[in-house]
């Protein structure tokens, strides 16, 4: 391994010990914690920022960074909230991006009384179909319910799809091994895939 590598992976080990030990203290009600966690996760949010935007339509105005921050202010917004891990920090976060971008779809389907549907697709995986050609307001309503009954498959999603992490880093944050996330992603695929479908043949 080289010198270079060594000091990465040193240097994000230190930074996931800055982040854990951020979340305990605002765990703790240390208020003054919450603005010491942002600069600590701000490069990784606004990656999952950009890989969200960049399946939003054409003409989008929001930018990551200002999706990032506004995420960030209604994590916080009603105060301090306590996250068990990093994983689960993530998965909030990722969430309440996904909520800003649903919010802004509903607006925007609302105004055009119908509107597009754009194609949203849960490439990856072992799941040998594509998802139907659907919306992110599909997707999220099918990702609910999903979550409702499976809440780990959910988090892997969140993480996966939404966060845009690999197998190894999902893991890693959720504490599980490589091949359980591999499982719960195919399987994650294959139920959203189901209950897409589904909702497209009762649609009157």
């Amino acid at each position: 391994m080289s010198r270079a590598r060594m000091l990465s992976g040193s240097s994000g080990r230190h930074r996931s010990g800055e982040i854990t030990a951020a979340l305990a203290a605002i765990r703790g009600g240390d208020e003054t914690a919450v603005p010491r966690l942002l600069p600590l996760v701000y490069e990784e949010l606004r990656r999952v920022a950009r890989r969200m935007m960049a399946r939003e339509p054409p003409g989008q105005t929001l930018q990551p960074t200002a999706l990032v921050h506004e995420a960030y202010l209604r994590l916080f917004g009603n105060g301090p909230t306590s996250w068990e891990n990093r994983a689960h920090f993530f998965v909030a976060a990722a969430t309440a991006m996904r909520r800003i971008l649903v919010e802004r779809a509903r607006r925007r389907r609302a105004e055009r009384h119908g509107g597009q549907k754009r194609r949203v697709t849960l490439d990856e995986g072992a799941v040998p179909a594509d998802p139907p050609a659907t919306d992110l307001l599909a997707l999220d309503d099918a990702l609910g319910r999903l979550e409702a009954e499976d809440e780990r498959a959910g988090r892997v999603v969140h993480l996966r799809y939404f966060a845009g992490l690999g197998i190894e880093e999902t893991a890693e944050l959720m504490g599980v091994s490589t091949a359980t996330v591999s499982r719960e992603w195919t399987y994650a695929r294959a139920w959203l895939l189901r209950d897409m479908t589904r909702g497209r043949k009762e649609m009157p």
